[in-house]
């Protein structure tokens, strides 16, 4: 959690709303004047913090501050470890490049995505060979995909690029 949503949390006397949906630690919600609210987490000896300000009314819970900053910074380093982080790697061929080249350039790839990456095949095109039959142009492509030793699965399929014709693939999950 950053400083702006810890500036942006209202607790205790900067709830500004007349009228409160408070939630307990129990689990309980009971609608109640602000005044009443504050009131009882005195008592208690907690806090009452804004949650969501845009609800009508809006809802408050009567907790410990530093122990709710704490748990969102918890669920937020938690969420951001479950996000996969990968890159896009490129891989670049033209219509003339080789057969040992194409090999090279699939066991590169293969290494790629058993890495975890994803894999941008592209199909440079320039001259003449921009204005040439869109099915050998796929089909160039295809025969990179083929020479690859990983499984993988297509996750954008041909489609036209500022440089000619690319193709984005990704490592199949293994079960």
């Amino acid at each position: 959690m950053s400083t702006k949503d810890s500036e942006r949390l209202k607790i205790n006397e900067g709830i500004r709303a007349p009228e409160l949906r408070v939630l307990f630690e129990d689990g309980e919600s009971k609608i109640m004047t602000r005044e009443d609210a504050l009131s009882l987490a005195q008592e208690l000896g907690l806090d009452l913090i804004e949650i969501t300000a845009k609800a009508n009314p809006p809802v408050a819970k009567i907790t410990d501050y530093g122990k709710f900053v704490y748990d969102q910074k918890k669920k937020q380093k938690e969420i951001k470890s479950r996000q996969t982080n990968f890159e896009v790697k490129s891989i670049q061929i033209r219509t003339g490049t080789g057969e040992a080249d194409l090999k090279m350039k699939a066991k590169q790839a293969s290494k790629w995505l058993a890495e975890g990456h994803r894999v941008k095949a592209e199909l440079y095109l320039r001259g003449r060979s921009k204005y040439m039959e869109k099915s050998f142009l796929e089909n160039r492509l295809q025969a990179l995909l083929d020479l690859i030793d990983e499984s993988y699965k297509v996750v954008e399929d041909y489609k036209q690029s500022p440089k000619g014709i690319a193709i984005l693939v990704e490592a199949e999950k293994k079960k």
